[in-house]
């Protein structure tokens, strides 16, 4: 089991910033008195999320994944387990425990990882519509959601992309096409904790965010010589 922080615990020293400071914190629902000063901070940071809601923003709204974003807003246990305060990283028991986890959590294309349509990868990485809510709703009946890569990584040139994460320009072109170099991006994509725990990167397969064919078209815009990433 991963070891637990409370929900709270990312942004408790904000929420200690608020009471140290005797900061006013707006209350969108002016019937209900709270004292936050009485609060510590981790109590300020769950109000503040969860319970101060009266006319904001609307946590029993439907989710793409099903749900609510109440729901969607708690931690599940790798979250949980990386949220150290600070600099601070969690043990290395704890670690490996994460890495084990992802691993198992992988599941293989039957056949073998293969690529897919480039074209289609170039759509998805360069696509940030998928999963917001609110007023601007992504309707995935009306559209496919994204994989958002460029909001991280460079790719091809001929647009620009985010400095987060490496550059993927010349992935392919570079590394080749082997079986070891194949599996590592679908991991990767799948979920990278597996190689890099308490990464930042989302677990786009795990989570299923990404299906193994569109995690396949990814694949191919990253290695098709071909794809204009490898130019």
């Amino acid at each position: 089991m991963f070891k637990k922080t409370p929900l709270a615990a990312a942004i408790a020293a904000f929420a200690t910033i608020l009471i140290a400071g005797g900061c006013a914190v707006a209350d969108t629902d002016k019937t209900d008195k709270v004292d936050y000063t009485a609060m510590t901070p981790q109590e300020l940071a769950e109000y503040l999320i969860f319970e101060a809601n009266g006319g904001g923003f609307n946590l029993s709204q439907e989710v793409q994944e099903g749900g609510t974003a109440r729901e969607r807003m708690q931690q599940d246990e790798l979250q949980k387990a990386c949220s150290v305060v600070g600099d601070g990283k969690p043990d290395a028991a704890t670690l490996e425990a994460i890495r084990k986890a992802a691993q198992e959590s992988i599941v293989y294309p039957e056949g073998g990882i293969k690529l897919g349509d480039w074209e289609k990868g170039r759509v998805l990485a360069w696509s940030g519509f998928g999963y917001r809510i609110g007023h601007n709703f992504d309707d995935h009946s009306k559209r496919e959601p994204g994989g958002t890569c460029y909001n991280c990584h460079q790719l091809a040139t001929d647009r620009t992309g985010g400095t987060v994460g490496p550059s993927l320009t010349a992935y392919g072109k570079t590394r080749g096409t082997s079986d070891a170099i194949l599996k590592y991006a679908y991991d990767m994509i799948y979920n990278p904790h597996v190689y890099f725990p308490c990464t930042h990167m989302p677990r786009f397969g795990a989570n299923g965010m990404l299906t193994q064919e569109k995690i396949a078209d990814l694949l191919a815009y990253m290695f098709d010589p071909e794809s204009p990433v490898n130019e």
